[in-house]
């Protein structure tokens, strides 16, 4: 047990200096399985680990995503898709900031995280609102929440980690990430509507005109056909998130192509995008899946498990205390950064407790995405900020009410599972 706690030690000294994430657990689960096995098992374990975690089928999915929003990104889709939003109800009062969030919903589709989200809604909606006399509180605050959506919303990239760290099914937790992803922007639809109508911060925008709203939306219609077909594949169990991501892949690129807004240095650029945020996701689980086989090797996953079955803790409790550990680490890390470093523990704890995978996958990154709005080093608050100009005590200020609306939604998920897996049980059927 000393052992464990040296290398834990060693841990948060690698992240407290700065080493990125991957590296810090790679390094200390080498260590640890050093000291516990001896150098060369301990390099042959390395070896076995590293080639099976990185060489899984599923993992395609990741650069294949990536690549699809990268390519409607450059081609100008998500510009448009904001522009059509915006067209149709931007009209009422508090539209403009809906708009946003609708948008946030098809950006997410897109993006699948969370800051990405943010930077580029802070970069193209905030002016808009800015423009129409929008306060900067709540329009640097929808942008903020907005990014939220990007985690729990189909296909994203938390989820596809999250499936490949704990081999839950990614199928599955897409699916179950729709309702509640719809649930969020909804909540946030309904903050923005009560500050609209009990504040002066959110005036009415341009008048609805419906020639120029059809015309708008005419070049993201493609594009939200692409997303039905990418979904309702993995849905209808005709292709697998691999298979479906590929598909993403050619029909985001017949749309560009077709709406010729993609050039061929922009097809490059999205390339080599998608190929360093690849290597560095795999890195993560890769690495993420040394520090596991250290955990494995040392039985502490087993002894903790025996710790809280002679302690007589409720589920509910332990459950509990996961959720605010997470919430904690979401104000100092990105959240495949946590994924990796807090799943070789609470994963086995949670199954140990009979909760089902899919539903805690869900409810594990909801929380981790709230924690990147929480003051004092809420992620993406720090994101918004940047690209907004606006003060962070401002932003965190106008947060608030959303945050008490993403805790209610956490709540409900918590408390009605099934919510949460209506969707995948009836792929089950």
């Amino acid at each position: 047990m000393l052992t464990f706690f040296v290398i834990l030690a060693l841990l948060a000294v690698l992240m407290a200096i700065r080493i990125p994430i991957a590296f810090a657990m790679g390094i200390a689960g080498t260590a640890g399985l050093a000291v516990q096995l001896g150098p060369r098992p301990a390099l042959a374990v390395l070896e076995r680990t590293f080639f099976d975690s990185s060489s899984s089928f599923i993992l395609v999915a990741i650069p294949l995503f990536i690549l699809m929003a990268e390519l409607l990104t450059v081609g100008g889709v998500t510009k448009r898709a904001i522009v059509a939003c915006q067209s149709w109800i931007g009209h009422v009062k508090g539209g403009l900031a809906m708009a946003t969030v609708a948008a946030s919903v098809i950006l997410a589709a897109l993006v699948g995280s969370s800051t990405a989200s943010t930077a580029a809604m802070a970069a193209s909606a905030f002016p808009e609102m800015r423009a129409h006399k929008y306060s900067d509180r709540l329009a640097a605050a929808v942008v903020s929440v907005g990014g939220t959506l990007a985690v729990v919303v189909p296909p994203s990239i938390v989820l596809v980690v999250y499936g490949v760290l704990t081999e839950t099914s990614i199928g599955k937790l897409f699916i179950a990430g729709i309702l509640p992803g719809l649930l969020t922007a909804t909540g946030l639809a309904v903050v923005i509507k009560i500050v609209a109508h009990t504040t002066d911060q959110a005036p009415k925008g341009d008048p609805f005109v419906l020639k120029k709203a059809v015309k708008d939306s005419r070049h993201v219609v493609p594009m939200v056909l692409l997303m039905i077909a990418v979904i309702g594949a993995i849905y209808g169990g005709i292709a697998s998130p691999s298979e479906a991501a590929a598909l993403g892949v050619m029909g985001s690129l017949i749309i560009v192509l077709a709406q010729r807004t993609l050039k061929f240095e922009q097809f490059n650029r999205s390339v080599g995008s998608s190929i360093r945020a690849t290597v560095m996701i795999v890195t993560i689980v890769a690495c993420s899946a040394i520090f596991s086989n250290y955990l494995a090797f040392t039985r502490i996953t087993h002894s903790l498990l025996e710790f809280v079955a002679a302690t007589e803790m409720s589920p509910t409790l332990i459950l509990g205390i996961i959720i605010l550990a997470l919430l904690v680490m979401g104000m100092f890390m990105d959240q495949l950064a946590i994924l990796s470093l807090a799943m070789p523990l609470a994963f086995p704890m949670a199954m140990a407790l009979d909760y089902d995978p899919v539903w805690f996958g869900i409810v594990v990154t909801k929380t981790v995405e709230i924690g990147l709005l929480t003051p004092p080093l809420g992620l993406n608050v720090y994101v918004a900020a940047a690209q907004t100009r606006v003060p962070l005590r401002t932003i965190f200020s106008g947060i608030l009410p959303f945050l008490a609306m993403e805790i209610v939604v956490l709540l409900i998920l918590l408390s009605f599972p099934q919510f949460t897996l209506f969707l995948p049980d009836l792929m089950t059927r």
